[in-house]
């Protein structure tokens, strides 16, 4: 079973580029795609597109090739902020075309962030066994991201889920592309049986984002 950030997706731009234009996009290539301490695929090439609100609503889809066929993300959801505080309330599903690499999650996704400091929780269900009587899970990341670039996360799984990861790495741009190199290791979780590497990775990736709207 695949205990479905890594390099956080977020730090390569491997997920959702939301802009404060009306849609953005984004293509990206990361040389070991893990996500959650958990390895996908070697060499992952990924694509999104998104739309947001003024008002803080946003909707977009994600998409990656695996070790087996194309994983596509689906998620939408709502984000603010008061004062120095951030918050935000989502639902991502995560879908894959063969069955033999995976099966469905779906989750409710919340986040709260100060400062420096961002706090997101994912409330989720596995399909794999029985999407009548799926899996549930939990799984909570702390993020500490210092204003030049390097960041710090820890995450962790609970319910019919465990595991956690630890990963360190640093992003930057460079001529309009977004740079990012992670280290990440995942004791607890174990890797994938595809994975030439053993219980810690270093990660490199590449993305681009673009912004067209109003």
């Amino acid at each position: 079973m695949k205990l479905r950030q890594t390099i956080t997706l977020m730090s390569l731009g491997c997920v959702p580029a939301v802009s404060m234009a009306d849609f953005s996009a984004n293509v990206g290539m990361v040389s070991d795609y893990i996500y959650r301490g958990s390895f996908q695929s070697a060499s992952s090439a990924s694509a999104g597109l998104d739309y947001e609100d003024d008002n803080g609503f946003y909707i977009g889809v994600w998409g990656a090739d695996v070790s087996n066929g194309i994983e596509t993300d689906f998620y939408f959801g709502y984000g603010s902020e008061i004062g120095d505080f951030t918050w935000g309330i989502g639902y991502t599903g995560y879908y894959y075309t063969e069955s033999s690499f995976d099966d469905t999650y779906t989750e409710v996704n919340l986040s709260l962030g100060y400062g420096m400091f961002s706090l997101d929780v994912a409330l989720g269900d596995y399909d794999a066994l029985d999407p009548a009587d799926p899996d549930s899970y939990t799984f909570v990341s702390l993020t500490f991201e210092l204003p030049n670039g390097p960041y710090f996360t820890y995450g962790d799984f609970g319910d019919e889920f465990t595991g956690d990861y630890f990963e360190v790495g640093y992003g930057f741009d460079w001529q309009g592309l977004d740079l990012s190199i992670a280290w990440i290791t995942s004791d607890d979780l174990g890797v994938s049986q595809d994975n030439p590497l053993a219980d810690q990775s270093l990660v490199f990736g590449i993305s681009k984002s673009f912004a067209f709207g109003d």
